[in-house]
């Protein structure tokens, strides 16, 4: 059983807690994608990424003396997001760190596909990004089938805790003989499932926390995720979506956010 999920726009380096000895897969892919967006202009890197004047000049600074080889960072510790504060890498144990390592994978526009214990560098480049590189008209086009065969592993089930916009890259591909099951985490207000980005993401991070804490193996132990309200609705979920649903967020300025737990009332307080 294998589990993708996205990875975040922030990034951060940490060179001391781990010895980062292993690339990701598709370097040589890499390293094309570098030398085109090293050779666009600053203009057009800023509209590449779709950002304000300081986050394209640091990304724009990144590129220009970046190598993929040296000063690298874990994966599951580089990327910074909302995603990876709930799942709360730096304090997970030894055994959480081996199962994810196996089981886990990070799709991204610039590496591809990323194991949590490859060495990476901090960058910039959304899979939507419109990005023409090498007679391709997209990075979905660029990167094609490579990223359902890499994260696809003998036991044919993929757990889908990523995004549309990356899990779009492995959806094509699948074949009749996959399990493909996706984690839907929501609210049910006015009588519909309502899903909000932020708290979705929150959970998914909490979910691979989960199931690296119990070594998850089979499907059927997903289920068994109860953290911050959430449990599973076996009416609304299939073989293909597991829904899992807790009580509607309290909108800002309403009372009460405090039964969600500290984290997501801090959260809440930042209108996260």
């Amino acid at each position: 059983m294998r589990i993708i999920i996205s990875p975040a726009k922030q990034m951060r380096t940490d060179r001391d807690s781990f010895l980062c000895t292993e690339l990701p897969v598709f370097m040589e892919k890499t390293e094309i994608l570098k030398e085109w967006i090293r050779g666009l202009s600053y203009d057009e890197q800023k509209s590449l990424w779709g950002c304000n004047d300081k986050i394209a000049r640091l990304n724009a600074e990144r590129f220009s003396h970046m190598d993929l080889r040296r000063n690298l960072t874990a994966a599951i510790l580089a990327y910074d997001g909302i995603q990876y504060s709930y799942m709360a890498p730096a304090v997970f144990e030894d055994g959480q760190y081996a199962y994810l390592q196996e089981q886990l994978r990070i799709l991204s526009g610039f590496y591809g596909v990323v194991r949590p214990m490859d060495g990476v560098v901090p960058y910039r480049l959304e899979m939507q990004a419109k990005a023409a590189v090498s007679g391709h008209k997209n990075l979905y086009d660029f990167w094609g089938r490579d990223l359902y065969r890499e994260v696809m592993d003998e036991s044919h089930i993929l757990i889908n805790l990523a995004s549309k916009e990356y899990s779009k890259c492995i959806e094509k591909y699948l074949q009749p003989e996959d399990r493909y099951i996706s984690c839907v985490f929501a609210e049910e207000k006015g009588g519909k499932i309502v899903q909000k980005g932020v708290y979705a993401k929150m959970a998914r991070g909490e979910m691979v926390r989960f199931l690296s804490g119990i070594h998850a193996e089979d499907p059927e132990q997903i289920k068994d995720f109860n953290w911050s309200g959430y449990r599973f609705d076996e009416g609304r979920s299939s073989e293909t979506e597991y829904v899992f649903l807790r009580e509607a967020i309290p909108e800002k300025g309403s009372s009460s956010p405090f039964a969600f737990g500290d984290r997501n009332f801090a959260a809440w307080q930042r209108g996260d």
